[in-house]
């Protein structure tokens, strides 16, 4: 093994590349399973759209507000044994959730598993930029966040025609099943560590790494394109189903649940973002992945469900484009810890996810889909200004 990390070809590159992939499959694989659900939950619980959105919400929440925690646990204990048993606790809470008798009770289950959650984002990103050739960071953070698109796709795609015949809870539990096996397959797969140094931190260290951050007005910017970006993107998986089950489509939640097909999408956009990023800077591919974004939110407008489909692969592509080269830029331009930088960008990344995969209902409520899509059109555009103002092109 080269001593700046392991090298592309090599067996321990592979192992962790794989070792990456599934975890990211078994997080956002449960994180995201009730979305697909959402009308079914709604009808069943007696609630409204927003109101059911919580179900994502809430465990997007918590993983916001778990992965600063969980940083500093991988820094005292190693990160992929503080991974292991965050991906673990998970599952056990995504269990207690579908015993819940009320729903907030399941809501309050929803965001204790966000909360363990957190660990994997808070943590993998760091973990691979520890281990690998700086050289093709990059690049093997583009297959992670592949991982996580398959993720979100399997989760949505097996709990939505499951749950519709059989019951959301089921759906969910079948999921969390398909997840099991995942950390499985992490834990026999990720090859040690070669270049962690175990390290604790006091409160006013941790509170110096975070802080000196935050004073990075570069990286305040790329927090808030995942805060903002991330917000929209759930907003628009969230209310979809909604809008395609009410006339002129009318459409069975099993039937929609195709829709997430689209995720594919951002599986083949994100490892080829971050090669393009290594070739030509992150500022342009990132900008370019916004625009992307825009335009494919835009065409659902278009009251044909053929170009809804388009505009939701065009969507995904775009936004996966620009996350996987925001998220590695988040490390990249860490001036007080690597591991706290990318804990920030996934704060602002799912707080984003939380505040307006919620508010997106609220604007259905008021004006249809054309609120929804209006709202998202809003926070693309000030993500991309914001990221063509103040971002160096490197």
């Amino acid at each position: 093994m080269s001593s700046e990390g392991f090298q592309p070809g090599s067996r321990s590159y592979r192992r962790l590349l794989v070792a990456l992939f599934f975890v990211g499959v078994a997080t956002f694989a449960q994180l995201y399973s009730p979305q697909g659900l959402l009308p079914v939950i709604a009808a069943d619980q007696g609630v409204s759209a927003d109101q059911a959105a919580l179900m994502v919400s809430a465990a997007t929440l918590g993983l916001a507000l778990g992965v600063i925690p969980w940083s500093y646990i991988g820094d005292a204990y190693g990160r992929k044994n503080a991974m292991v048993w965050a991906v673990v606790l998970a599952c056990v809470f995504a269990v207690l959730t579908v015993m819940m008798p009320a729903f907030p009770l399941a809501l309050t289950m929803r965001f204790l598993e966000g909360l363990m959650l957190g660990g994997v984002p808070a943590l993998a990103v760091a973990y691979l930029s520890e281990e690998v050739s700086p050289k093709v960071a990059a690049v093997a953070a583009g297959t992670y966040i592949s991982g996580t698109t398959l993720g979100g796709l399997s989760g949505r795609i097996i709990a939505a025609p499951v749950g519709e015949q059989l019951g959301w809870k089921l759906g969910l539990l079948v999921v969390t099943g398909a997840a099991v096996a995942c950390v499985l397959i992490f834990v026999l797969a990720a090859p040690r560590a070669r270049h962690f140094t175990p390290g604790r931190s006091s409160v006013r260290q941790a509170a110096a790494q975070l802080v000196g951050n935050l004073r990075s007005p570069g990286l305040r910017v790329i927090y808030l394109q995942g805060f903002l970006t991330m917000g929209g993107f759930v907003a628009m998986y969230n209310f979809l189903a909604f809008h395609l089950a009410e006339p002129p489509f009318s459409l069975a939640v099993g039937l929609v649940s195709l829709i997430f097909l689209a995720y594919l999408a951002g599986t083949l956009s994100a490892p080829r973002a971050g090669a393009l990023a290594a070739r030509f800077g992150r500022k342009p591919v990132l900008i370019g992945g916004n625009l992307v974004m825009l335009s494919g939110v835009v065409l659902t407008l278009v009251p044909q469900l053929t170009v809804i489909i388009l505009g939701m692969v065009v969507m995904t592509g775009g936004f996966f484009a620009s996350h996987a080269v925001a998220s590695g830029w988040s490390g990249a331009l860490a001036v007080a810890g690597r591991a706290q930088s990318a804990s920030l960008y996934n704060v602002g990344y799912y707080g984003g996810s939380s505040l307006f995969g919620f508010l997106g209902g609220t604007f259905l409520a008021a004006s249809g889909w054309g609120g929804t899509v209006a709202m998202v059109v809003v926070l693309t555009v000030t993500a991309t200004v914001l990221v063509s103002a103040v971002l160096p092109r490197q």
